[in-house]
């Protein structure tokens, strides 16, 4: 059962055992309320023929003070199985979600935008937090205890029985029948949000650009007109609930007459006693504002399914596995007829081969889309070929745990990411147990000294969101530092000098010369003096290998490469006629 659980509501075994006590706690609740009930109908009983005898009060004040107490305890750990629980399963479940975003690869990430998965770990675990705390327990306990209800009921008399239940199973049919419509609803309702969510965060990341061409009122306009829609998706997802509560929860109102009729009939006829009559009054007065509650939390958890659905799409997404015991002969990249397309009809690479040797520079170059970039994320499986294959020091690399594989990198992106820290603790990303003095080491080694004494703060300035307070180049460096920090056997740099002015680009070749010794470099580069230094020069083109070879060998086939260096020193003497 608890396998199901976990399955139907994507909660951990923690979170599904946690559920049942939730559901067993507020059916005692429900239960225990029932209890002054029972004292009245007694007491009732006891005037009616007359007299209550002194051992009966004494028995009644017992039972009140009884049923005070249980009332009190039976809420009190409902409180903490529904609530404390529920709080603390939505913390493993993010925890959770984000762990398996983390062995994901990136072919799942090309494929969902920043807000959708950010609205998925936020938002639909707050709503799915919500559901399990005020609504899933207390449906399921009002059924379970309804039933305990209506079978007591019908030893009692049961025509009444009858006569007060029937509606039940109505209203509950009606409510269920409407999941289909909530689907759509909350759906579209989903899509809007996100479509919201996605204007904002775009906005903010390009206000720059949107000042500069007067196009703020434009895009604000655009904004408004998505946030409008999502306002009337949730007053159509209102609405379309209410259509279907409203006229369950009127149903049963008509229990009540029901009872009132049959019961008075029977009553008429004196085939019914006055007490028990008015026991069933009582009952179906207390049994219906729970399960009028109940309609609405079905109608609630019929929704659900919509946020349960975009959990478990990452759950059950496939991770990258393979063997965490990665021992290579060497750190030699070969590609071997590697092919990759990161759609079917989108082919990136077809049948690439080359070797970037360890102890050597490979530059890999070509027209923007060549696939240089590609070639150089599938050697650290950022993704997986679709045929051919990648072998590092003979060892594929499909075969070694993504994590692992990753250790044998330092990689310096073009576009660099840096956290809301500290200087040193950005660089620190590189090799997290790394003293102080050797993250100032990496940090001279990638020319970052000069402008870091310049901080109010020097070494222990934070650096604002993701570098704010750092201009391009102090960026870059900053990541060539960390990569210099961890000291891996294969460096992977793409465009990792393209901010750089020519001074302080020169200043890193000369430390990068340092630093290579030994070790695979894989570099992409569009600036042809910082090729000229390589070992060997691969150029991708439509996504295939066109040349590859020294650059001198290059230089004199009058190919790409060739075409290329022309190209660039032709456009250092241009000038403004």
């Amino acid at each position: 059962m608890i396998n199901k659980i976990m399955k139907r509501f994507a909660l951990s075994k923690e979170g599904a055992q946690g559920l049942v006590k939730a559901i067993a706690a507020c059916t005692i609740a429900d239960i225990v309320l029932m209890f002054p009930v029972g004292l009245l109908y007694y007491l009732v009983s006891d005037f009616l023929d007359g007299t209550v005898p002194k051992n009966h009060c004494l028995l009644y004040g017992i039972g009140i003070a009884s049923a005070l107490l249980l009332i009190f305890f039976s809420e009190f750990w409902k409180y903490n199985a529904t609530y404390f629980s529920t709080y603390k399963e939505s913390g493993v479940c993010r925890i959770r979600l984000a762990e398996k975003l983390r062995k994901l690869p990136l072919s799942f990430f090309g494929k969902k935008d920043l807000a959708d998965l950010t609205n998925t770990i936020m938002g639909d675990v707050s709503t799915t937090e919500q559901m399990f705390s005020h609504y899933v327990p207390q449906f399921y306990a009002s059924v379970i205890s309804t039933c305990f209800v209506a079978a007591s009921l019908f030893f009692y008399d049961w025509r009444l029985a009858l006569a007060a239940l029937w509606v039940l199973p109505v209203a509950l049919l009606v409510v269920g029948f409407s999941k289909k419509a909530q689907n759509y609803f909350s759906r579209k309702q989903n899509m809007a949000q996100i479509a919201v969510q996605d204007s904002v965060q775009e906005c903010l990341e390009t206000v720059r650009d949107l000042k500069s061409n007067n196009a703020e009122q434009e895009y604000l306009n655009g904004l408004y007109q998505k946030i409008d829609l999502l306002e009337g998706r949730h007053i159509k997802s209102e609405l379309g609930t209410a259509l279907f509560v409203v006229p369950a929860q009127m149903l049963l109102k008509l229990g009540i007459a029901s009872v009132a009729l049959v019961g008075s009939v029977l009553l008429i006829n004196g085939t019914l006693t006055l007490i028990t009559f008015f026991l069933f009054l009582m009952v179906v007065s207390r049994i219906y504002e729970p399960m009028a509650f109940s309609l609405q939390n079905l109608a609630a958890m019929n929704s659900l399914q919509i946020n349960i659905d975009r959990m478990n799409e990452i759950e059950n997404c496939k991770e990258q596995e393979g063997n965490r015991n990665f021992q290579p002969n060497g750190y030699d990249i070969v590609f071997e007829q590697a092919g990759f397309a990161y759609n079917k009809d989108e082919t990136v690479l077809k049948n690439v081969s080359f070797t970037a040797k360890q102890g050597e520079v490979t530059a890999l170059i070509g027209p923007s889309g060549g696939g240089k970039s590609t070639a150089a994320k599938l050697a650290a499986r950022f993704w997986d070929t679709d045929k051919g294959r990648i072998t590092i020091g003979g060892v594929d690399v499909t075969s070694v745990d993504p994590e692992q594989l990753l250790t044998a990198f330092s990689i310096v992106f073009q576009d660099v990411t840096l956290f809301h820290d500290t200087v040193m603790e950005n660089i620190r990303i590189g090799r997290k147990d790394a003293t102080d003095e050797e993250v100032m080491a990496a940090a001279r080694l990638a020319n970052c000294e000069e402008f870091i004494e310049k901080l109010p703060d020097k070494w222990n300035s934070s650096i604002g969101e993701n570098g704010s307070a750092l201009s391009g180049g102090e960026r870059q460096r900053i990541s060539i530092a960390r990569a210099f920090l961890k000291n891996a056997p294969i460096i992977l740099l793409d465009e990792a000098t393209a901010s750089l002015d020519v001074e302080n680009e020169t200043a890193i070749q000369s430390a990068l010369s340092r630093l290579i010794k030994d070790k695979t470099v894989l570099l992409i580069a569009h600036r042809m003096r910082t090729v000229a230094g390589a070992d060997k020069v691969v150029v991708l083109s439509d996504g295939t290998v066109a040349e590859q070879g020294a650059p001198e060998k290059l230089l004199h086939q009058n190919g790409i490469y060739a075409h290329m260096v022309k190209l660039q020193t032709e456009s250092q003497d241009w000038a403004i006629g």
